[in-house]
């Protein structure tokens, strides 16, 4: 059986030429400095007040500084760097717990609001540590022995008692998908547990037919179009993983991998998400300007062995950003050693002009394939029991030039709430919050019944739509409310129009508008100037509307960092009627006139 499918440190053709000068340059700042310590009182507020960051920092900070330790040993084979190895895998073999708090399960199996250490639970930072110490073990196994002999017997017994074995032993985890309810967890520790196996374990074969057996309820799960329902931001941590592990299980393992066309589609699914730049539709949990540290190694080796060269033009399109340790160390040390990626010429995203991907009910359209200028239109129908839901059926984005205008707001900082009962009174996972109607009052409701139906969609040269009815999504009896949002490249106009029948007269009925960037007010609708000074955009709708605005100031870096310090909803009254539109053009002109919302 072959181990891990990068060259290790004893071969100085692969690695003493490496400069990564930017790692480099961090992991020389990290020497002589404490190493991260995560704490026991941070690891209790998640039972406390819900709040996962004081424990998750620096339990992340941690592993990153280990990873470009790991670099620079192999880079140099010098001692301090394999003795700076060698503490912060100890620090790791030491650790309570690998599992990250706001997983673990201990205290409704035990009471207790720290790990047990006689019951891990294997959860995505379990995984996460056990395939970097393989990953490690693989590089610079050699060098250990002589450094520090017996500290690679130390990684096996922890992978054994806090990975393997409860892997093996408890099959009620939740992320199996035996209730037919399959994750992004689902491949993540599978991949994780396959890293493992193969490089630490003796006897890895009934791991790895358990591995197999897991990974094929998420393989067949994948829709024939490639979508994922957790969104682009989930795609890296989800089938992507799913992806490397069959990679890695055919190099190790000479088993052959599955042939599904969804897994085929699926790499393409990064840039049909892609709107232009570096912001993308972000459905779900995720941000529309996603960090730049993205394993784009791993999209390019997956999009050459599929064979999709647009995949691959995607993924090269990022070949100039540096690598980073963020990612993991495995996706690190594959990104650094790769010949084809490092290889490969810097190239353009596809950009294709239509996606529809039935299996999620989205579409995305922009003028002309290619090209992000002009107008954009992205629209989603679906149900509002999807994985990292938001309460967001009908709801849509607008683009200038890439950048959106009408925006979905994204997700804030996780804290314990994100995953519990009471997700929904967060305001980004709220319908109200996206761009959805308020009907008679009321928003729309979490579940699989609240879904979109008569759903069509419409490609053409002049005109991509998507037409749905949303009634079924809130809680009104007898409520239709059919909605049509349009591309129309001909006379370069994006409209949403609406028409409704049912019995809304128990409060007011709004359209919601999210947006992003300075507004003014018009006589008859609102101006944008929207970031990254993309052209300004002219939001209209029928007269005898009224309108308002709310301002919601952001200070969470999750949404300012995308962001920057505000968004603004536009609430347009629609009580008083059973049908309305908006319309957005864009506007070369200099600013507009009237008053901007700020001296409101």
């Amino acid at each position: 059986m072959n181990t891990l499918p990068a060259p290790t440190a004893d071969d100085r053709a692969a690695w003493s030429h490496i400069d990564a000068a930017d790692l480099r340059a961090r992991a020389d700042a990290d020497l002589g400095t404490a190493w991260p310590q995560p704490l026991a009182s941070q690891a209790a507020r998640v039972h406390r007040d819900g709040d996962r960051v004081p424990w998750e920092n620096p339990a992340f900070a941690r592993q990153h500084r280990l990873s470009r330790a790991v670099v620079a040993a192999a880079v140099t084979l010098d001692d301090q760097w394999i003795d700076e190895v060698v503490d912060g895998v100890q620090l790791l073999c030491e650790q309570s717990s690998w599992c990250w708090p706001a997983h673990d399960d201990t205290f409704d199996r035990h009471g207790s609001v720290l790990a047990t250490v006689t019951d891990p639970f294997l959860d995505l930072g379990a995984g996460e540590v056990v395939a970097q110490l393989a990953w490690i073990d693989h590089v610079l196994g050699t060098q250990l022995d002589a450094r520090a002999p017996g500290i690679r017997s130390r990684i096996r017994h922890e992978a054994q008692v806090r990975v393997f074995r409860p892997f093996i032993e408890r099959r009620d985890w939740h992320w199996l998908g035996l209730d037919g309810d399959v994750h992004n967890w689902n491949p993540w520790i599978h991949s994780a547990v396959l890293t493992a196996a193969v490089q630490l374990h003796e006897h890895p074969d009934h791991l790895i037919d358990l591995v197999v057996e897991g990974l094929d309820r998420y393989l067949v799960s994948l829709p024939d179009d490639g979508a994922i329902d957790e969104g682009y931001s989930y795609w890296w941590n989800g089938a992507c993983r799913a992806l490397e592990a069959l990679d890695l299980l055919e190099y190790a393992t000479d088993r052959s991998r599955r042939d599904l066309v969804g897994l085929r589609e699926t790499v393409a699914f990064p840039h049909r998400c892609h709107l232009g730049g570096d912001w993308y539709a972000n459905l779900a949990d995720g941000q529309a300007r996603p960090p730049a540290d993205l394993p784009w190694h791993a999209l390019h080796r997956a999009a050459r062995r599929i064979g999709d060269a647009d995949a691959a033009a995607h993924a090269a399109s990022h070949r100039a950003a540096p690598p980073s340790e963020f990612a993991g160390l495995g996706r690190l040390v594959q990104e650094l050693t790769d010949a084809d990626w490092l290889a490969a010429a810097p190239a353009a995203s596809p950009l294709p002009r239509d996606v529809w991907l039935p299996s999620t009910q989205v579409l995305l359209a922009r003028e002309q394939a290619g090209s992000a200028a002009g107008l954009g239109l992205v629209v989603k129908g679906g149900h509002n029991a999807e994985h990292h839901n938001h309460n967001d059926v009908g709801s849509f984005i607008v683009t200038s030039d890439g950048v959106p205008v009408i925006v979905d707001a994204g997700r804030p900082t996780y804290t314990k709430a994100t995953f519990g009962p009471d997700r929904y009174e967060i305001w980004t996972m709220q319908s109200a919050w996206h761009n959805t109607p308020t009907i008679a009052g009321v928003d729309q409701s979490p579940g699989r019944e609240f879904a979109a139906s008569e759903v069509e969609a419409s490609v053409t040269d002049a005109v991509s739509s998507l037409s749905l009815d949303l009634g079924a999504t809130y809680a009104l009896d007898e409520l239709a409310w059919r909605r049509t949002a349009a591309l129309d490249r001909t006379e370069r106009v994006v409209r949403v129009s609406d028409a409704w029948h049912g019995p809304l007269s128990d409060g007011p009925t709004t359209l919601n508008l999210v947006v992003a960037g300075t507004v003014s007010a018009l006589d008859d609708g609102i101006r944008v100037v929207p970031l990254d000074g993309a052209t300004p955009v002219v939001i209209r709708w029928a007269a005898g509307i009224r309108s308002a605005h709310t301002v919601r100031l952001l200070d969470d870096p999750m949404l300012s960092d995308v962001w920057g310090e505000r968004l603004t909803r536009i609430e347009l009254d629609v009580s008083a009627h059973d049908r309305a539109w908006i319309t957005v053009e864009r506007d070369d002109a200099t600013p507009g006139t009237g008053d901007s919302e700020d001296d409101r």
